[in-house]
């Protein structure tokens, strides 16, 4: 497929991606000219009508939903027997990538993704949309961090045709809700607790079930008692073990009623008052009718092994008649005489138990675990210490169990929590993300302040981080921890000085003081300016323009001579003045050099005759006028061609 387009406008590139149902390529939308993941149905998926239609149902329903934290579906097409669907590109890896490389996640990241994943399952349930295959491989991890749930609604096209034909229930059976397994009716509780998976995976870095084959997994799910993450990660709260444990309860009903509900319990559960909550209890009745669920006798032949058969073989040499009778006498016999051993021990051990005395407990918590234990060993108690990262000073018991005016016989045990100190984390790479996001990260994961400062820079994106402060994986406690973000406000500008007229070497020191640099330097004849390294021009960069700084202004300055063209010549003008009169004389050129010259102003007593310099072009001519007194009194016209 990689090559071919799709629709006339989705040039398929490389293969990224794919499961058992579809396979999902790089592809370039060439109507408007972005990158977008085309997702391309397996062939044998499209030969079922039934199939194809609820398909193009769920992809159009999917299609309607709009969030931030799910992945966005802008097409859904057919091209012959290939049906597809394109999606927004996220550049990135898929969460499943990110516990493999990194293990247990940090506490806050994993609360902070499974935050995200639960605020898209909550738009897609109040859509009437349930997931159904929940799993970290559907998780995308953007660059910028942005979590996107992908493969909304697959699962719910599934035929019982296509079960038939792949042999299994599409999905993962590592993140199967118990309905799931036993092929029940999936809701939006299916999607809970399959989120419940993949939030035990992100703290623990493991699986809580596993198995040979995916039915042994499914048994387990509907079966076993959930490992507690706690006893695998001692540093998960005990309010993040409690989301966990509600959300993966066998039983549908005691689970979070909605999403909404658990999306509700994720934004408070690191609040300093929760994280030593107390632990979650669920009522368990032991005599409740239990589903079985709905596994071929094949499939428990092969979780089961032989065991039938070797029942049958026990039944048969079972005793009959008489054996039977003495058999139950001594039973019956030893029970008894069992009971009554046991009552004498027990009412001896209560007798005794009675006469320890009982002693105060003392107050320790708030005190350093030394003087604590000093407090319990003068008591003659004894300590169960269990240290947790909390924000009391390390080595602090932030808590006792039980705590006065409690009593107790002399020699039980108090259990003390000791601070560990707050929790460290790594400090996040925020550089190159937009500044927006980088703040919002940094206040859900609770740092103390988070400070944006702008720089104007050359490189660095207008709106992005340029640096930070702490750097990227400084190990840092963030409820006491302030960050500075600096964020560019793009290439830095400067203002163009007006350097017309003014000599080279000012107009250097004027650029440098305004953060420009003088470029290439060219000489130029000129009609007006005589004087050498006089600027005539800037262009293309005008007095007043912003320009960004460091730009090199090219250079225009006069060579202190007329152009080539030039015709340079004098023009007599005699002026008469009567005798024993004083004649006030004020004499105007205009030439190539400019309009409306004075050459001449003052005042004669006498006749007297100036000689004019004048400069014509080819498209300029000159014109002399005579002023006496004021009032014109002779006007003069050089034509070009005229001047020899």
């Amino acid at each position: 497929m990689e090559g071919k387009r799709l629709g006339g406008r989705y040039q398929l590139q490389k293969r990224i991606g794919g499961g058992g149902m579809a396979i999902v390529y790089k592809a370039t939308d060439l109507v408007l000219n972005r990158t977008v993941a085309v997702k391309v149905l397996r062939s044998q998926f499209g030969t079922d009508e039934d199939f194809v239609q609820r398909f193009r149902r769920e992809a159009q329903a999917v299609a309607s939903l709009s969030h931030p934290n799910v992945v966005s579906v802008y097409d859904v097409g057919q091209e012959d027997d290939t049906y597809y669907m394109v999606m927004e590109y996220i550049e990135g890896s898929n969460l499943k990538d990110v516990i493999n490389e990194h293990g247990a996640l940090p506490i806050p990241e994993a609360v902070r993704i499974a935050l995200e994943i639960c605020d898209a399952l909550d738009h897609a349930h109040q859509n009437q949309i349930i997931h159904r295959d929940i799993k970290p491989q559907n998780i995308l991890i953007g660059k910028n961090g942005r979590v996107k749930v992908t493969d909304f609604g697959i699962a719910r096209a599934v035929t019982s045709a296509t079960i038939t034909h792949t042999g299994s229930v599409l999905g993962s059976v590592h993140y199967f809700s118990p309905e799931q397994a036993r092929g029940g009716v999936t809701a939006e509780k299916s999607d809970i607790y399959s989120l419940g998976i993949v939030l035990y995976e992100m703290v623990t870095g493991q699986l809580p079930f596993s198995g040979d084959s995916p039915i042994t997994v499914a048994l387990k799910h509907l079966q076993e008692p959930l490992p507690e993450p706690r006893q695998i990660n001692p540093d998960i709260p005990q309010s993040v073990e409690n989301i966990i444990l509600k959300a993966l309860v066998k039983d549908p009903h005691l689970r979070y009623g909605s999403a909404k509900e658990m999306l509700m319990d994720l934004k408070t559960c690191l609040a300093p008052e929760r994280i030593n909550e107390e632990k979650i209890r669920f009522s368990v009745d032991d005599e409740e009718t239990r589903v079985i669920p709905a596994i071929t006798p094949e499939m428990l032949a092969q979780y089961q092994g032989g065991k039938q058969s070797h029942t049958t073989d026990q039944e048969e040499q079972l005793p009959t008649g008489r054996a039977r009778w003495w058999t139950k006498a001594l039973a019956w016999a030893g029970t008894v005489s069992l009971f009554v051993v046991l009552s004498a021990i027990g009412i001896i051990y209560v007798l005794n138990y009675f006469d320890v005395p009982e002693v105060n407990v003392p107050l320790v918590t708030g005190t350093q675990l030394s003087r604590a234990l000093e407090k319990l060993e003068e008591a003659e108690l004894k300590a169960n210490i269990i240290e947790q990262h909390h924000p009391e000073e390390k080595g602090t018991v932030y808590k006792q169990d039980p705590a006065p005016p409690m009593r107790l016989k002399k020699n039980n045990t108090v259990t003390l929590y000791v601070s560990k100190g707050p929790q460290q984390v790594s400090m996040p790479d925020l550089t190159g993300q937009n500044g927006s996001v980088a703040e919002q990260q940094l206040k859900r994961e609770q740092y103390k302040e988070v400070i944006i400062e702008e720089r104007e820079h050359d490189e660095v994106p207008a709106g992005h981080v340029i640096k930070q402060t702490p750097l990227p994986s400084t190990m840092v406690v963030p409820a006491e921890t302030t960050v500075t973000l600096y964020v560019s406000k793009g290439k830095k500008y400067a203002i163009m000085p007006n350097l017309i007229g003014k000599m080279l070497a000012q107009a250097k020191i004027e650029l440098y003081e305004a953060g420009l640099k003088d470029g290439k330097i060219e000489e130029q004849a000129s009609y007006e300016v005589q004087e050498p390294n006089i600027v005539l021009s800037t262009y293309p960069y005008e007095p007043g323009m912003e320009v960004p700084s460091g730009t090199e202004v090219p250079l225009v300055v006069s060579s202190g001579q007329y152009p080539a063209e030039a015709k340079v010549g004098t023009y007599p003008i005699l002026i008469d003045v009567p005798d024993g009169e004083e004649v006030d004389v004020r004499i105007v050129l205009s030439d190539a050099r400019g309009d409306n010259q004075v050459v001449v102003k003052e005042k004669i007593a006498q006749p007297r005759e100036y000689a004019l310099s004048i400069v014509l072009s080819p498209d300029k001519d000159a014109t002399i006028e005579v002023f006496k007194n004021g009032v014109s009194d002779q006007k003069h016209h050089i034509a070009y061609e005229n001047l020899p």
